[in-house]
């Protein structure tokens, strides 16, 4: 599988997130203040929480269950009580459309 379209850039303004379905795959797409565009797996690592209905703050994205944050270009948790991992995809960004691959991770997982 390739990059496929997951939404607008318009759809995404910097400081938020959304909850989009790529190849079958959750995906939370985040953007951060400075405007870059990251994707990770909609769930949180330490319970069944979406991370999209979280907030991003700077290069983070947190958990609204019970406050974990997570690195939006590793994955790495920042804040317990999450301790594992989510996993990144690649993102490209073509025109207005933002791209995201399912099919492979940046973090290896």
């Amino acid at each position: 599988m390739s990059a496929e379209v997951a939404a607008q850039v318009s759809d995404l303004k910097p400081g938020s997130a959304l909850r989009v379905v790529v190849g079958g795959v959750a995906v939370a797409l985040a953007r951060n203040s400075d405007g870059e565009i990251h994707a990770l797996a909609d769930r949180c690592s330490h319970d069944d929480v979406s991370l999209s209905e979280g907030d991003v703050v700077r290069n983070r994205i947190e958990c609204w269950g019970h406050g974990s944050e997570f690195d939006l270009e590793t994955g790495q948790p920042q804040q317990l009580p999450a301790t594992e991992p989510v996993a990144v995809y690649p993102v490209q960004v073509d025109g207005d459309s933002i791209l995201v691959d399912t099919s492979r991770t940046l973090n290896g997982l």
